[in-house]
C-alpha cells in the first residue's frame, strides 16, 4: 500500500483563503450599503445622506444649472400615503424624467427641502417584458 506524502499545506493555505474572501464578502454585503433607502413617507427622522425612492407630482419648475435648482415634489410609488416632499436638485436631469415617473435621488434633507446631489429615473414598467399567459 502506497500512502500519501502530501503535506496539508495546500489545503489549508486553499481554506484560509476561502475564509478570508467568505468573511469579506459577508462585511461588504452588510456594511456596503451605508445609505437609508426610504420613502417620502418614511423621510422624517432620518437624518444624513439617503436615497429617497418615489414618484415625481405636480409640475417640476426651476433650472437644474441655476442656483436654486430644478424644483419638484415626490410621493410614495405606491401611493399609501398622502406625505409628499419638497426636492430641490442641481445636475444633469435624465431624459425620461417628467412628472409621474418613478425616480431615486440622493442627499440630505436640510429645512424641510430634500437637497438631492444624484437623480436617476427608474425604467417605465412598459419597458418590462411581457407576461405571456400561454398553458
Amino acid at each position: 500500500m502506497a500512502r500519501s506524502t502530501r503535506s496539508p499545506a495546500r489545503l489549508v493555505i486553499a481554506l484560509s483563503v476561502a475564509a478570508v474572501l467568505a468573511v469579506f464578502l459577508l462585511y461588504t454585503s452588510i456594511a456596503g450599503g451605508s445609505k437609508a433607502q426610504v420613502t417620502p413617507s418614511t423621510l422624517a427622522g432620518h437624518s444624513g445622506d439617503v436615497s429617497l425612492t418615489g414618484k415625481v407630482v405636480g409640475r417640476p419648475h426651476g433650472d437644474a444649472h441655476s442656483a436654486r435648482g430644478l424644483r419638484f415634489h415626490m410621493r410614495d410609488i405606491k401611493g399609501g400615503s398622502e406625505t409628499s416632499v419638497a426636492v430641490a436638485f442641481r445636475g444633469t436631469v435624465p431624459d425620461l424624467f417628467k412628472s409621474g415617473r418613478d425616480v431615486v435621488v440622493e442627499g440630505q434633507l436640510r429645512n424641510g427641502v430634500f437637497e438631492a446631489n444624484s437623480l436617476v429615473t427608474k425604467c417605465p414598467s412598459k419597458y418590462a417584458p411581457a407576461t405571456s399567459n400561454q398553458t
